[in-house]
């Protein structure tokens, strides 16, 4: 009996995949104006798993305690129409102030991104010339000592997503024990505020 090879995609469990796609996936950095009450959190990021897309990033926090309003910042991946559609419904709901696209933003401004920064706390551990090594790479990044023993640094860094990899990358083998990183923070580039 001869298996006939399938040349169907996978399907997912979400019905938005019904339709194939065609258009090509983009990263988005989305900023989210919300109120600062319990449940606004999960009711935003189930837009995103509902249709079956992974959220790269996710930083949440209070912006203004007086008026309680809170600042979500999420990175994900995928086509535009379906972030476009993500975007008109979040706008829709009812704890919602304000959703914007950075990276449209950035790119109707003539900018390839908007701000993007990040913080990690990197844990390395050796001695010797690993120990020598990893305090000068650190200097070169600009990452600062916040604990030290004659056995491990822990060092954060600040910066570009992509300056935070190449950091973790290069601490790998020279005694890399823990990361912890916040998640992207963004904004829009120029005068104009969200």
């Amino acid at each position: 009996m001869n298996a006939k090879k399938s040349t169907k995609k996978p399907t997912s469990g979400s019905a938005y995949f019904i339709v194939e796609e065609t258009e090509k996936s983009r990263t988005h950095v989305l900023s989210v104006l919300v109120n600062n009450e319990p449940g606004v959190l999960a009711r935003v990021i189930g837009l995103f798993s509902g249709r079956g897309y992974n959220i790269e990033s996710l930083t949440v926090s209070e912006t203004s305690h007086e008026k309680h309003l809170s600042r979500i910042t999420v990175v994900s991946s995928g086509p535009l129409h379906v972030l476009d559609q993500i975007k008109k419904q979040l706008e829709r709901m009812v704890p919602v102030h304000r959703v914007v696209d950075l990276t449209l933003v950035a790119e109707i401004n003539g900018f390839n991104k908007p701000m993007e920064r990040e913080m990690a706390m990197v844990k390395v551990a050796g001695t010797g010339e690993n120990r020598v090594e990893a305090m000068r790479l650190a200097d070169a990044f600009r990452a600062q000592v916040i604990d030290a023993s004659t056995e491990h640094f822990t060092f954060e860094i600040t910066g570009r997503v992509s300056k935070i990899e190449q950091f973790i990358i290069i601490m790998e083998p020279l005694g890399l024990v823990e990361v912890c990183r916040t998640g992207v923070a963004a904004v829009s580039r120029g005068k104009e505020g969200m």
